[in-house]
């Protein structure tokens, strides 16, 4: 279907264009930014006026939670949470029941995917079988399946050896190992150790958790020369390791959630299971550093780490609730809220979750890796519209998501968030457009 986009200011954050311009799609690529075919038979026309056109947003950290968590959501419930929140292409970490590790159970998460076809997804494939962290998978047939790198999700690997063996591996093959760095015995607490856990009475996890994991780490990819993506730093002592480590030349890439980039650990309350997170909450120092961090480049790309719980998992005493909130449809109003709070420029604010997260995925997008997270002529049609002066109040039951549970509830918090999605689109097909733009 051939689609107008008009009156639109066109932002481009990796080629740097930003201008009022109409974008014309056919075919699911983008075929004119700017003057229109004259030749061109609109069959639907998008009035973008006092909106952004934006490369649709890349989101490195969601679960769908199918299959075998279908209670807290299904594959198609969440995906439109995406569609809605102008993320056109997400990562799925490979923590579903069975865990993704074997090449069929990839083969049937995509093709189900593909026929939604409201979101581009890209799992991740199980570093170990089963993520016991004690054999490795085959990580070359999970590629050939689709995999764009290998992960543990938030199972630590306790036998470094095996670590090391994985790290081997995927560095003689060229593919990615995605960490998220936490030691497996000193993060089995529930909340930052600090005084906020010490009041409450909550098991405590230190900042050591997070920097014994990333000593470890970059000792190995020394001496394998494997590259890392590290999921979901928390710490400023782990921002502090990272700079070192990229100033060193290691090959490593670091992601922030819009959890710990907002929230510090006062949030909790009085035992708000809503801010039960992983990894929890640290202090404001931490905060204030991980902003700092994702402006200046140390921290590469911002993620929604996106995990739906169901109300039975989250209505229980802070300790017991399961961590996790819903996030795919607050990625953008909160890398637009951060941006303006560093006083940065849209198109600055807009790389973090587009073309930045394209750059971490880098060559494991195969025929995508040069047009995904851009509007380029002859580039994919993964397109996100938005009104970037409106305001939205969070208020969980409007959500697409299955999961209704998330820190930035409007009732609790009195905050109103910026942008809001007017259309989307996915390869050229509109996956979502606002009811006052139909």
């Amino acid at each position: 279907m051939k689609v107008l986009i008009k009156n639109g200011r066109v932002i481009d954050p990796a080629s740097g264009r930003d201008e009022m311009a109409d974008v014309a799609v056919a075919a699911g690529r983008i075929v004119a930014i700017g003057r229109t075919p004259g030749d061109f038979d609109t069959a639907k026309v998008i009035d973008a006026s006092g909106c952004v056109v934006a490369p649709g947003l890349v989101d490195l950290a969601a679960r769908l939670r199918e299959p075998g968590h279908e209670h807290e959501g299904m594959l198609e419930s969440e995906l439109n949470a995406a569609a809605a929140g102008g993320v056109t292409s997400l990562v799925c970490p490979p923590d579903t029941d069975p865990a993704l590790d074997e090449p069929g159970l990839v083969d049937m998460l995509k093709f189900r995917a593909r026929k939604l076809s409201l979101c581009r997804l890209f799992p991740l494939g199980a570093l170990t079988r089963g993520l016991q962290g004690e054999v490795l998978t085959e990580m070359a047939e999970l590629t050939e399946s689709g995999c764009v790198g290998f992960s543990q999700a938030e199972v630590p690997i306790q036998d470094t050896l095996v670590l090391w063996r994985a790290l081997q591996y995927a560095a003689t093959y060229g593919y990615t190992v995605w960490l998220r760095p936490q030691d497996g015995f000193l993060g089995k607490g529930v909340a930052a150790s600090g005084s906020v856990a010490t009041r409450l009475g909550l098991s405590g996890v230190p900042v050591a958790a997070e920097t014994i994991a990333l000593h470890t780490i970059f000792e190995l990819m020394r001496a394998t020369g494997a590259r890392v993506h590290l999921c979901r730093v928390s710490s400023a002592a782990g921002v502090a390791l990272i700079r070192a480590a990229k100033a060193e030349g290691l090959k490593v890439t670091a992601d922030v959630s819009i959890n710990s980039l907002h929230l510090t650990d006062v949030d909790i309350g009085f035992f708000n299971s809503a801010m039960r997170l992983s990894p929890p909450l640290r202090q404001t120092s931490d905060r204030d550093a991980l902003r700092a961090a994702l402006a200046d480049g140390t921290i590469d790309a911002l993620v929604s780490d996106h995990t739906p719980v169901d109300a039975d998992a989250k209505t229980l005493p802070f300790g017991e609730a399961e961590p996790g909130a819903t996030g795919l449809e607050l990625l953008l109003s909160l890398a637009l809220k951060w941006g303006a709070d560093a006083q940065l420029d849209l198109a600055s604010s807009l790389a973090r979750i587009t073309s930045k997260p394209v750059a971490v995925l880098g060559d494991a997008l195969g025929s995508l890796a040069h047009s995904a997270g851009r509007l380029v002529e002859g580039g994919v049609a993964d397109v996100c519209v938005f009104d970037p002066t409106a305001t939205w109040a969070v208020r969980p039951a409007e959500l697409r998501s299955q999961g209704k549970h998330t820190p930035f509830d409007f009732a609790s918090t009195g905050m109103a968030l910026p942008g809001r999605v007017r259309a989307t689109l996915v390869a050229g097909t509109v996956a979502h457009q606002a009811s006052a733009e139909r």
